[in-house]
């Protein structure tokens, strides 16, 4: 379980992954505690190689994955071997046999700028890291306060990452806060989630007290200006202390709950929270917004203004843009983000993104979309159910304006930004030959982008009747080739942004009180926290009838995640923690059905308010998962190296 630490490494990253170069020494340099701990410059070396290990979830392997809840689904050919389907079939133990995903690689090597060479499984070596580290905070003798509170701040904030990282899949393990040594008999039990989070939450205050608002302000920031935007502040230590107890206050984790179970829907126990540490929580995540809102540390809501959405085309004049939260083109690699990702780890390579992350999202129809035979689709029952209509309502809310006749018309404004669907210009290129029939989305039945009949197994379609587009933009196609060196395109996956803070906030409040839930220490409700997302892309408030009834808002305050935070990675565990991975509806993948009425001309008459019948959801996948899939098991490698440290149940 514990690796043991390379010689003292004093590690540089390569300058566009726009990290501090602090040093220009080889990688294999050996020198004394003494000198590498002994000032900023060495000892941010030290902290360095802890970022580098920050595995890419986009970009680790060929075609990895990262979204295991009821939102994707994959093409069959291709698909069928990939960790998506293993996960829905319940095969948990892939994770490690397969290195499909940012949780497992085959080679790991903390100091190589290799991205398939990270993994969560750096975890125990960053938390042994980081712990000598803190060990050694008296060997920093040319320092000032400042330099010596920022290093200790990183060291405290990543030993607490790390071991929350691992708790989200894991549950409860040992919270290692001191140096093992290496000919010490290890016994150290595996403690609950609660009592891992709330150590989690120590470090991570810790961290906040230490760490800058903002590197730039400070005075070795000022040193480094331009390339600071990696680095750790107040406001991301404070972001984590609250995710943590929120996620230890959840029902799978809370106190007398019961755990992982069956049927958390029907018996009420999806809504039962440890209020204590729920309050915790919102104040930590209040903190974080005050901060942020304050104007003290770098981060803010990205804009949502577009001339042309349906491109991702940001309106004249804005000065951020939500689309380049996830990719940026055209701005000369520009790692992805804008001003509101608060933690990200490098990227090491120029057009990275290219091979082959770009080339997973759109049809492989007669190689419009080129390389690889995988597809990552978006299911029709998540989209159902995430992305209701502008006025803020749920599609199944009888006082929404839904129209089965007309489904794409007056959505959420998301829907436009992140999908793709039934006469969406595709190609904006015009083809020609065989392509020609192919620049608008044929997503209805039988449309040349869907197999004929039920069901769907098609290996270069769509089988749910949608492409997504939110982190890979449409025009990543042959045609219009935004992902050839040309487009200069970056894509990646922050771990955590200023909207999902809101989200947090609100959540933590409603699992308090509801909606009208604020904490003392920001300016918001929990319901004014999720307004404020409405606010930013022009959706309607929540509505009032839900404001009254503690259970209905907790379950606006949950689709709200599911839209905000569609295809980020976070719906398996939010599933997880919320008891809901077993229980109907979120336990099925559909596709979409339906047929055109009337003829269109797409080059005039805009997809969203086309006409359609019969439409309805056909069931495609089914997860029969049982209590103990609200847990990945460990590998037997690890169970098998002391009695104490118990395998998952189940496994």
């Amino acid at each position: 379980m514990v690796i043991g630490l390379l010689p003292f490494y004093l590690f540089t990253f390569l300058p566009l992954t726009s990290c501090t170069d602090y040093l220009d020494k080889e990688p294999d340099s050996d020198v004394s505690a003494e000198e590498a701990f002994k000032n900023f410059t060495n000892f941010q070396g030290f902290v360095e190689e802890i970022y580098n290990c920050i595995p890419n979830k986009e970009s680790n392997f060929w075609c990895t994955t990262f979204n295991w809840g009821e939102d994707e689904i994959m093409n069959t050919v291709g698909g069928d071997s990939h960790e998506t389907t293993h996960f829905d079939l319940g095969d948990y133990r892939y994770w490690y046999q397969d290195p499909q995903s940012f949780l497992h690689a085959n080679e790991l090597d903390p100091t190589s700028t290799d991205k398939f060479k990270h993994s969560l499984e750096h975890a125990w070596y960053c938390i042994r890291k980081a712990n000598i580290g803190l060990e050694n905070m008296d060997k920093m003798t040319e320092a000032t306060q400042e330099e010596k509170n920022i290093i200790k701040g990183q060291l405290y904030f990543f030993r607490a990452w790390w071991h929350e990282e691992m708790m989200e899949f894991f549950g409860g393990i040992p919270y290692i806060d001191r140096v093992l040594p290496a000919d010490e008999v290890l016994t150290l039990p595996r403690q609950s989630f609660k009592e891992c989070a709330e150590l989690c939450a120590k470090d991570f205050r810790e961290a906040a007290n230490l760490l800058p608002d903002n590197w730039d302000n400070t005075a070795i920031g000022k040193k480094t200006l331009g390339k600071n935007d990696l680095r750790i502040t107040k406001a991301v230590a404070l972001g984590y202390m609250g995710k943590v107890l929120l996620w230890a206050a959840s029902p799978l984790n809370a106190d007398g709950n019961g755990g992982a179970q069956i049927g958390a829907s029907k018996n009420g126990k999806t809504y039962v929270y440890d209020a204590a540490l729920a309050i915790q929580a919102a104040d930590a995540l209040a903190e974080c917004i005050a901060n942020i809102e304050s104007g003290a540390s770098p981060y803010a809501l990205a804009e949502f203004k577009y001339d042309n959405i349906y491109d991702h085309v940001a309106a004249a004049g804005s000065s951020t843009n939500f689309s380049d939260i996830f990719r940026t083109t055209g701005q000369n690699w520009k790692m992805p983000g804008s001003c509101e990702a608060m933690l990200r780890g490098p990227v090491t390579a120029v057009n990275g993104s290219n091979w082959n992350f770009a080339k997973l999202w759109g049809p492989k129809v007669n190689n419009l979309v080129e390389h690889d035979a995988i597809i990552h689709m978006p299911t029709a029952n998540y989209i159902n159910y995430a992305y209701g209509m502008a006025n803020g309502l749920a599609l199944d809310d009888p006082e929404s304006g839904f129209d089965k006749t007309h489904p794409f018309k007056d959505r959420d404004p998301r829907f436009y930004h992140d999908i793709i669907f039934d006469g969406f210009r595709f190609l904006n290129t015009t083809p020609n030959g065989a392509d020609a029939g192919f620049q608008y989305m044929e997503m209805f039945t039988g449309g040349n982008m869907r197999p004929s009949g039920f069901p769907a197994r098609s290996a270069d379609g769509s089988r749910t009747g949608y492409f997504c587009q939110k982190l890979v933009p449409h025009q990543c196609n042959k045609y219009d080739g935004m992902y050839n060196w040309g487009g200069a395109l970056e894509c990646y996956l922050p771990y955590m942004r200023v909207a999902d803070i809101y989200l947090m906030y609100a959540e933590a409040g409603a699992a308090v009180q509801g909606a009208s839930y604020k904490s003392s220490r920001c300016n918001y409700t929990a319901a004014d926290a999720i307004n404020v997302l409405r606010d930013r892309v022009g959706a309607g408030h929540v509505a009032t009838k839900l404001l009254s009834d503690k259970n209905k808002f907790m379950d606006e305050v949950r689709r709200e995640r599911a839209c905000e935070l569609a295809f980020e990675g976070f719906r398996w565990n939010d599933l997880q923690r919320w008891l809901l991975l077993t229980e109907y509806p979120y336990n099925v993948k559909t596709s979409q059905e339906f047929n055109r009425v009337g003829s269109y001309d797409f080059t005039k008459d805009d997809p969203r308010d086309a006409e359609v019948n019969n439409w309805h959801e056909e069931v495609l996948v089914e997860r029969n998962f049982s209590a103990k899939h609200y847990l990945f098991p460990f590998k037997d490698a690890d169970v098998f190296l002391y009695k104490e440290f118990n395998q998952n149940p189940g496994w």
